[in-house]
């Protein structure tokens, strides 16, 4: 049977599926690898599963032999997806301080960011989203960054954003559904790949005087986030860049 790209808790996975491109079930759950030759074969949910609209298919033995984790890991798996999903359908938020304690007025921010990326394949063609909205305006980017990952994309969606609003005086939220993101940049996350990208982000943050990162679900509903996604994907499948441009 063939493999078909799927996203799953915004990372993109590969999934069992028949010659018709539908998702095998077996027992409720999808066989999805993470990486196609790491020799360890999870299962999702088919609802946490989503269809992309330009994912790739390969062939059986594109992914070699698995096994699945012990029955250990195997159950911390299946609770972090259920943790996630139902943190998604509360649409919960959660805030995390970048660098600086100062807010705007009330405590709510002025300037309103949503970062997003998105990769096929991971590693494959990345891109990003940004969508800055303030004083009734709204900026958007829309980044082509050639070969990456998915979280390469996600960091450089706030690199982006902290370079836009450099000299941005007011109370600055960014949000992003990305958790590894958040971790790396404000929860001393240690991080084996892309440090030099990490040290350049929380660089271009601590020069803002007032910044924080909120964890929005993704595929949400949450309209801002998802036109950074869209933006993010556009990217992707045009293999191309669009400025800012302001609506």
């Amino acid at each position: 049977m063939p493999w078909a790209e799927r996203r799953l808790r915004g990372q993109i996975v590969l999934a069992r599926v028949s010659e018709a491109g539908e998702l095998v079930v077996e027992g409720g759950r999808v066989e999805v690898r993470y990486k196609p030759k790491d020799g360890r074969a999870y299962a999702a949910s088919p609802r946490n599963l989503e269809r992309l609209p330009a994912g790739a298919t390969y062939p059986d033995d594109h992914c070699a032999p698995a096994e699945r984790p012990a029955p250990k890991a195997r159950a911390a798996s299946e609770a972090t997806e259920r943790s996630s999903t139902s943190a998604t359908h509360a649409h919960a938020e959660t805030t995390h301080e970048a660098h600086h304690p100062r807010r705007g007025r009330g405590g709510a921010a002025e300037v309103v960011v949503y970062a997003d990326g998105a990769c096929t394949g991971n590693p494959g063609p990345a891109g990003l989203g940004v969508l800055i909205q303030h004083d009734g305006q709204r900026r958007e980017l829309s980044e082509y960054l050639g070969h990456g990952t998915n979280n390469i994309g996600e960091l450089t969606a706030v690199l982006r954003a902290a370079e836009a609003l450099a000299h941005e005086t007011r109370a600055i939220e960014i949000k992003t559904d990305s958790k590894y993101a958040i971790g790396v940049l404000t929860q001393g996350w240690k991080a084996k790949a892309n440090q030099a990208l990490i040290a350049e982000v929380k660089a271009a943050l601590a020069k803002l005087p007032d910044v924080r990162l909120s964890y929005v679900p993704g595929h949400a509903g949450v309209p801002g986030n998802e036109r950074a996604d869209a933006l993010a994907r556009e990217a992707v499948s045009r293999r191309s860049s669009q400025p800012w441009t302001t609506r």
